[in-house]
């Protein structure tokens, strides 16, 4: 057997590649479950599916164009791309398969067990296809490559490149491959796992006018660490189309990614094609494919395929809404100043590190009654109002913000020696020792006893809750201040379905259709000042929010807005 170890030809600023790198790739490509190394294998429908939505078919001369598969595991799209290929050849082969096809594949693998046993699949398959032995062995190590893609050098550029990239977190990739990782790819930022530099290379290997086609994650297409590679996409390609696949049979396996297919091109940017989660039949994903593919979308097919301009905008994140709300969202966001320019703050509840520590029923928590705080919970919010469950956390900051001298607080100085080695756990202890008994987030004294909206993380429909100023939020919580709008006409605003429509634009889409109600995702809620807002308009916000009325709030939302009929009708609302 012939395994071409490329990866150790690493051409990079130093030459081959360090000592201490050849030996982790050596690790990672010897040891692991398919799980560890990111493996996750694809139905043959969805691979034929992504296939056909490059154009790698077997009307096309692919003898004469080459296709790039940077993982290919075990064989999931390099096996029927074969197949296609072949049937291809077939057609017009001019000399032996060997000269004709030599050049038509790459295709690489880390993992030295699955790179051997998809390549003897390989030889088989083309065996089958016709090929004598010798001439399938020669071709199989022609294509193959054993070695890590993100380091690997290739020769010339790409017709196609398809594939299923590994989901690795960076946590798990060992310091020195990370760091390297780190200094090659631009993309590799803040606590983006490893798909992301692999879209990047691969990217960059494209032939003018030549296509991509991954399903992955999709949380780089709105999370922070995607944006360098959401620059990248916008700058330099065309994002053809998108295909949501959250909640499909997209895999021979659960898995806990949110996948989507992009298909990627390298051309003018243009407007984009939308597939929302398709059933995964043959005959259904040709058809989706066929569209597509399409230089016009035919009139019919606005039940199976949309079409949006305006997706890629920088580093922003994808917004892949339908056209008359992305139209609002984008009026708004033009006509009204962001919630935290208009006085409003949002924070997040305190992270204490050890809840079995800190947090407990507050009559029981055995400490100094200066030292604890009643706590609200997302529980406690679960009705729309505050019902407190008793629940308390104990506080080691002063209210000047410092932490407390345990000296001074003996029964508190009790407390945490008891639990102490647990405590010292933690990271944060850890980094400043003297400090061991603080919580991760410092508590704010003045937040107890200031009025707020409550927000909880995870939720289908936007959740507020008024708070009057008795409680401290925990960590689950998110919460909203304000120094300039009335908190209760703020809650209306925050419950309607305006807001929910920016949380559901640029937010991550959970399993069951919740939304992440993330600080990152309210800040971005528009709103006007409150100085321009009527006085009339003022109380039908308040008395809707007091009610929790959400038609009514929708309606003195909408108002506020300045929403035509359509614009109305957009957000599913009534036109009152």
């Amino acid at each position: 057997m012939t395994t071409q170890l490329r990866w150790n030809m690493y051409d990079g600023e130093n030459g081959d590649l360090p000592t201490q790198i050849f030996d982790v790739i050596e690790e990672l490509a010897t040891k692991g479950s398919a799980a560890e190394r990111g493996a996750i294998y694809t139905r043959i429908e969805v691979v034929e599916f992504i296939l056909d939505l490059v154009g790698y078919t077997e009307n096309e001369p692919l003898h004469r164009k080459r296709l790039l598969e940077p993982s290919f595991g075990g064989g999931d799209f390099l096996l029927p791309a074969i197949s296609r290929l072949m049937a291809a050849w077939r057609r017009e082969k001019s000399k032996t398969a060997v000269h004709d096809l030599c050049d038509a594949i790459c295709a690489v693998e880390l993992h030295y067990d699955t790179y051997s046993s998809t390549r003897e699949d390989v030889i088989n398959t083309l065996i089958r296809e016709g090929l004598d032995n010798a001439s399938a062995i020669m071709l199989a190590d022609h294509w193959l490559i054993q070695g890590d893609f993100l380091l690997t050098p290739q020769t010339g550029f790409f017709d196609f490149v398809v594939g299923n990239p590994p989901y690795v977190r960076q946590e798990l990739i060992p310091a020195p491959l990370l760091a390297l990782y780190r200094s090659q790819y631009k993309t590799m930022y803040d606590r983006a796992d490893i798909y992301v530099p692999f879209i990047e290379k691969s990217l960059s290997l494209l032939n003018q006018n030549a296509i991509l086609g991954f399903i992955c994650a999709d949380r780089w297409m709105k999370n922070r660490y995607g944006g360098p590679l959401r620059k990248l996409v916008a700058e330099k390609y065309h994002l053809k189309a998108y295909i949501d696949m959250v909640g499909t049979a997209a895999f021979h396996s659960d898995v806990t990614a949110y996948p989507a297919i992009t298909i990627i091109s390298r051309e003018q940017a243009g407007s984009t094609r939308i597939v929302h989660r398709p059933d995964i039949n043959s005959k259904t994903l040709s058809l989706i494919a066929n569209e597509v593919r399409k230089k016009v979308l035919s009139q019919d097919a606005s039940e199976l395929v949309r079409e949006l301009d305006g997706v890629t905008n920088g580093a922003e994140p994808w917004l892949l809404e339908s056209v008359d709300q992305l139209a609002l969202i984008r009026r708004l966001e033009n006509e009204y100043p962001k919630l935290e320019e208009v006085g409003c703050k949002v924070g997040i509840g305190v992270a204490t590190g050890a809840d079995k520590v800190f947090i407990g029923q507050f009559d029981s928590l055995d400490v100094e009654e200066a030292r604890k705080l009643p706590l609200v919970t997302t529980r406690d919010i679960a009705s729309g109002r505050v019902e407190w469950s008793g629940q308390g956390i104990i506080n080691p900051f002063s209210e000047n913000g410092g932490i407390v001298d345990l000296n001074s607080y003996p029964k508190l100085q009790q407390y945490f020696e008891k639990r102490k080695e647990v405590l010292l756990k933690r990271h944060c202890a850890k980094k400043v020792p003297a400090n061991w008994y603080r919580t991760i987030d410092k508590i704010h004294y003045s937040l107890l006893t200031r009025p707020k909206l409550l927000i909880p993380d995870i939720k289908g429909e936007t959740h507020v809750v008024f708070e009057e100023g008795k409680f401290y939020p925990h960590h689950n919580l998110y919460y909203v201040v304000s120094e300039q709008w009335e908190l209760r006409a703020l809650q209306a605003v925050l419950l309607s379905s305006i807001s929910r429509l920016f949380v559901a634009t640029y937010s991550t889409q959970m399993r069951g259709g919740f939304l992440r109600f993330q600080a990152q995702y309210i800040r971005r809620i528009r709103i006007p000042h409150w100085q321009d807002v009527a006085n009339e308009l003022r109380i039908e916000l308040r008395e809707a929010a007091e009610r929790l009325d959400l038609e009514a709030c929708n309606r003195a939302v909408f108002k506020l807005f300045k929403l035509n009929q359509a614009e109305r009708a957009a957000l599913g609302g009534n036109g009152e």
